[in-house]
């Protein structure tokens, strides 16, 4: 049986795609000596937050997710980020391969929320495997799964996140909200002869300050 075996090599962001994502650079080892002919690979990537130390500012930050730090004994647990897929095309031995991990700044995500309180560091992180290994010999095609307990570890520099959202939101980010408080601001945006929603809420904010 062929048991494939995965590392993550580095992880950068993609510049030019549809929506923000980050490539994770995967190698891949077959274990037998026979070609690989496909694989089709899936994975979970899920964040372990237990696995790294923060600062009084991130604390107070992940404060939302996971509650008060003397409670963080119970609640950092590990979490699912996001589900992946991709397809490997044939080789022999070793290969590596580009994973595109999509990212979001919605706030309402638990994943961006975990990184947007980050300040600096690493982001630890296990990809666990799934999929079905195609191999082709003298008697046709056959087809195996990938083992369950296939996985990798890795810390991804904070930087690589903070980098590709930059790239796609420039010094900005976005909030989800309903359609009614959006219709809402409008109206006060209008009212106030504003230019941006922006500013909109500036105002509110400086109004429930004061």
């Amino acid at each position: 049986m062929n048991e494939l075996s995965f590392s993550v090599l580095n992880a950068r962001a993609e510049p030019y795609a549809a929506v923000p994502t980050i490539n994770l650079r995967l190698s891949v080892a077959s274990s037998v000596p026979e070609p690989v002919h496909a694989v089709a690979l899936r994975c979970q990537v899920r964040i372990e937050p237990q696995r790294r130390r923060y600062d009084s500012g991130e604390e107070e930050r992940l404060e939302e997710l996971f509650g008060d730090t003397p409670r963080w004994g119970d609640t950092l647990r590990p979490f699912l980020w996001t589900h992946l897929a991709t397809t490997l095309t044939g080789f022999t031995g070793v290969t590596e391969v580009d994973l595109p991990l999509p990212v979001s700044y919605d706030f309402e995500v638990a994943g961006a929320k975990y990184l947007h309180s980050l300040g600096d560091g690493e982001v630890p992180l296990v990809l666990l495997f799934s999929g079905t290994v195609f191999s082709r010999g003298n008697s046709g095609f056959s087809a195996q799964p990938v083992p369950w307990h296939a996985e990798a570890s890795y810390r991804m520099p904070v930087k690589v996140w903070r980098e590709v959202m930059d790239m796609y939101f420039p010094n900005s980010g976005w909030l989800r909200l309903p359609c009614e408080t959006i219709d809402r601001l409008s109206r006060r945006k209008v009212e106030w002869a504003l230019a941006t929603f922006d500013q909109t809420i500036e105002t509110l904010l400086k109004e429930h300050e004061t």
